[in-house]
Formats: C-alpha cells, sequence, structure tokens
C-alpha cells in the first residue's frame, strides 16, 4: 500500500513516524528516509534505540531556502539509496520523509519516484510525506491525508520546543 501525507499543517511527520512505530511493535522492519532534514531531534534518538528501524538522513542541518549543489548532491544520494532500499526487499515498511518537497523542488525526478514506489513489492508499505504531493501520486496512492493548519501557536513567536518539535 502506498500512503502519503501532505499539506500545510504540522503533524505529517509525526503520523508517518507512528506508523513507524506501530509497525515496530509488531515486529516489522522499518526504512526511514529523512530528506531535507539533517538536524538532530528527539524523535530520531527515541527510534535509534529501535532495532527494528533504520533511519538515514540525506540533508544539511537547515531548511532548504535556495537550492544549493549540496542540497542536490543529498537529495540524489538519498535517491539512489531509497531506490537500493525497494529493490531489496528486506524491509517492510518504507518511509520517504519530505520526499515531496523534493519533487516539488525538482530535485528528484518526480516521474521515476512514482515509478520505483508502484513497482515496489507490493508486501512494502511505502509512506511518502511533505507539502506539495503531486497529483499524480495522490492519484497513485491507496491512502492519502492532508494535514492542514487551522491555527498554530509559532504566529504567536513561539520557538521549537524540544520533545516537542524537536
Amino acid at each position: 500500500m502506498i500512503q502519503v501525507y501532505t499539506g500545510e499543517g504540522k503533524g505529517k511527520t509525526t503520523a508517518a513516524l507512528g506508523l513507524a512505530l506501530r509497525a515496530c511493535g509488531a515486529g516489522l522492519k522499518v526504512y526511514i528516509a529523512q530528506f531535507a532534514k539533517g538536524r538532530d531531534s528527539s524523535e530520531l534518538q527515541a527510534l535509534s534505540r529501535l532495532e527494528n528501524i533504520t533511519c538515514e538522513r540525506f540533508g544539511k542541518s537547515c531548511f532548504i531556502k535556495e537550492i544549493t549543489d549540496e542540497d542536490r548532491k543529498l537529495a540524489h544520494a538519498g535517491f539512489q539509496r531509497v531506490c537500493a532500499i525497494l529493490r531489496e526487499k528486506t524491509y517492510d515498511m518504507v518511509i520517504l520523509d519530505e520526499i515531496n518537497i523534493l519533487m516539488h523542488l525538482h530535485l528528484i525526478p518526480q516521474e521515476e519516484t512514482l515509478r520505483i514506489i508502484k513497482e515496489a513489492s507490493k508486501e512494502t508499505e511505502i509512506v511518502l510525506t511533505g507539502r506539495h504531493a503531486p497529483k499524480e501520486l495522490i492519484d497513485a496512492a491507496d491512502l492519502v491525508s492532508e494535514v492542514t493548519c487551522v491555527k498554530h501557536y509559532y504566529s504567536k513567536g513561539v520557538k521549537a520546543r524540544k520533545g516537542i518539535e524537536e
């Protein structure tokens, strides 16, 4: 099955990591590729303690503001790694965190991304997150959740808090 979590609201990655936790609890093997993220976070520290979950990050320690050669290199390396992971068929769940952003910014090819997820083993649960999910991905998915922001304390100047946002 293919699941997509998209939209402007907070919680897309959190939803995907909740799925990873549930899968791990059921004894499933989970691979998480985090694109466009390189900073350490409390959730990744917790996941690193679970033997059935492997997480690799392909991003700088800051958000992409202007695309650099380093962004292109990291996106390409991550995309190649994900292609290999999906071909190996060793994981029950593969989470591609923020991959929608990379397709939107043309850092990875949308057509190729759609092809690899469609060709993946039907036994592998594939979860894609990030804003700007392309229509073609939404059409191909079995489950799509759009997260909307109704209200957010960032607008009041509240910074990211350890254990809550980071």
